[in-house]
């Protein structure tokens, strides 16, 4: 079984945490509540490209929002 442990927005290319115990697309961030649900996908970590940013709020070597 693949973990699917992460959100990607496909619209700005972020990446950010699956929040644990939560809806599968339910962010720490809150940011699933601003975008409509066809923008997000859940990866894994191998699925992440080098020009993939990381959410500032999910991850503490994060970049954006």
């Amino acid at each position: 079984m693949v973990n699917m442990d992460q959100i990607l927005n496909e619209g700005t290319n972020t990446v950010h945490k699956q929040k644990t115990g939560a809806a599968p697309l339910e962010t720490p961030c809150g940011i699933t509540y601003n975008v409509p649900e066809d923008q997000l996908r859940q990866i894994t970590t191998d699925q992440l490209t080098t020009t993939t940013t990381k959410c500032g709020r999910c991850f503490d070597d994060g970049g954006g929002y």
